[in-house]
């Protein structure tokens, strides 16, 4: 089915093509300028007043756009999300449900329709810059790669299907390198950098954009890297935090370690809206404002300290709440919304704010006619997950993950990795978790009132829904979107 829509969008592209010479300098279509940062929590954006962070540009985008204050990245880790935004399918639909790393075999799909191949068969000049997370890592198949590929997580994604239609490449799969990162164009030639990886690429974008055809629009989707760890950022970020005062959340414990981290978090943090305002005066002074549409958003949040964690992939606001603004001037009325919106329905929102038909495979919702101020059913929840890992061990050059190990000893225990993990609701006021232990060994359920307890230190615990009012009506919500995912994972 998938394979078949494929060659129909490719079709549709070729008839498309035939119409492609107006001469009109502005596109009829509008354009897509989609930015998403790593590891950038919801709270790091100044005009949710929490973390105590100088973000000027994005409070400025938030103001022109709608700002959905309660986003959620549904599985909380790099390539699940990036799964969801591409195709709009939930992860066990497409099979990623955890990340592409080192010593498995998992990654997206070729035959996976996504975005980018439906936008470049409607006509758009389509671009792909910074990470890409959804391959196999290059040193799990050849000691030696073609591509030159050090880093145990990276790797070069060749022209072609893998591609899943982006027509100007300029990426990696995954590394760390924030201050001297590596790039792929169109061969596996790698392209080192001595320079922050924030204002490379978007030094890359602004060039993207400039050399555009203006009859022709365009699509570009941007994965900075920071502000996720290591915790760097260039100095002159660094001496905006230098000697300001740090607040403690009341969900941590500070410490020395913390207040370093959050410091540098924080200016990488505004690193991005540095390098995000550069972006939208270049869009302005191109005159393209009233014809683009920019969205910033993020793969997953940062606990950075809140209940003793760092990073990401538990339940807690820190980890699945992320920023989604979204601006396009004259079209979209400023504010801000509060429905609970999950990464799933991402890419077909998008498809339906730029008029372009979602293919039937899409299983996410288009919340389009919401964002346009008009009149439609919000959702009343947002699904959160982690899983089980169904790849089989791939590590021909180099040792696997410990998570792959993990994941190799569960398949070895005979428990079905889609049985383990938690499953749960964010809804605008709770949060509702059934967990179960990694070897399948208890089942825990945990309720979190949002609105009385904002900093979540307070659950209602239990072993059964009927323990407590609110967990037997989530319960039931929860299981229905269990059945509408095809997900085994049992609440008893």
């Amino acid at each position: 089915m998938r394979k078949t829509y494929r060659i129909l969008i490719y079709l549709t592209l070729f008839f498309i093509s035939l119409g492609c010479t107006n001469k009109n300098p502005v596109p009829e279509k509008p354009n897509l300028l989609f930015v998403f940062a790593d590891q950038f929590r919801k709270q790091a954006i100044g005009f949710m007043n929490e973390d105590p962070v100088l973000t000027p540009n994005l409070d400025r985008l938030a103001g022109e756009g709608l700002a959905f204050t309660n986003a959620v990245s549904t599985c909380p880790i790099c390539s699940p999300f990036r799964a969801m935004l591409m195709t709009g399918r939930f992860p066990m639909s497409t099979g990623m449900t955890s990340n592409c790393m080192p010593g498995t075999d998992l990654e997206l799909d070729e035959h996976e329709t996504c975005i980018g191949d439906i936008l470049k068969a409607s006509g758009y000049r389509t671009g792909y810059i910074g990470k890409w997370h959804l391959e196999i890592p290059s040193l799990n198949r050849s000691e030696n790669p073609e591509d030159g590929a050090t880093d145990a997580w990276d790797g070069w994604t060749p022209p072609g299907p893998r591609r899943h239609g982006f027509d100007f490449w300029y990426a990696y799969n995954s590394n760390g390198k924030h201050f001297d990162p590596n790039y792929w164009k169109d061969s596996p030639e790698r392209i080192d950098i001595d320079q922050w990886s924030v204002a490379h690429e978007t030094d890359m974008a602004i060039d993207f954009i400039e050399r555009c055809p203006d009859n022709q629009p365009f699509a570009l989707f941007m994965s900075w890297n920071p502000p996720h760890n290591p915790y760097v950022a260039p100095g002159q970020y660094m001496e905006l935090y230098t000697g300001r005062e740090i607040p403690d959340r009341p969900n941590i414990e500070p410490d020395e370690r913390y207040r370093k981290r959050f410091r540098s978090y924080l200016a990488a943090v505004s690193s991005c809206d540095d390098h995000l305002g550069r972006l939208m005066s270049f869009v302005e002074k191109k005159g393209l404002s009233e014809n683009t549409i920019v969205v910033f958003t993020s793969d997953h949040g940062e606990m950075m300290g809140s209940h003793g964690r760092y990073a990401k992939s538990i339940w807690y606001d820190e980890s699945i709440g992320i920023p989604f603004i979204v601006r396009w001037k004259g079209s979209i009325n400023p504010g801000t919304e509060q429905m609970p919106f999950a990464c799933y329905h991402f890419m077909p929102t998008l498809l339906g704010l730029m008029g372009i038909e979602i293919p039937p495979a899409v299983e996410g919702t288009s919340y389009a006619e919401l964002i346009r101020g008009r009149q439609q059913d919000k959702a009343t929840s947002a699904v959160i997950a982690s899983y089980g890992n169904p790849a089989k061990l791939l590590a021909v050059g180099q040792k696997p993950s410990i998570w792959a190990l993990q994941a190799d000893s569960l398949h070895r225990s005979g428990i079905d990795w889609r049985t383990v993990g938690y499953r749960g609701l964010r809804t605008e006021r709770y949060t509702y978790v059934v967990s179960r232990g990694r070897k399948g060994e208890y089942l825990r359920r945990y309720l979190y009132d949002n609105q009385e307890d904002p900093y979540q230190l307070n659950p209602v615990e239990g072993v059964h829904a009927k323990e407590h009012e609110v967990m037997q009506i989530l319960d039931i919500e929860l299981q229905e979107w269990l059945e509408k995912m095809h997900d085994p994972f049992g609440l008893n």
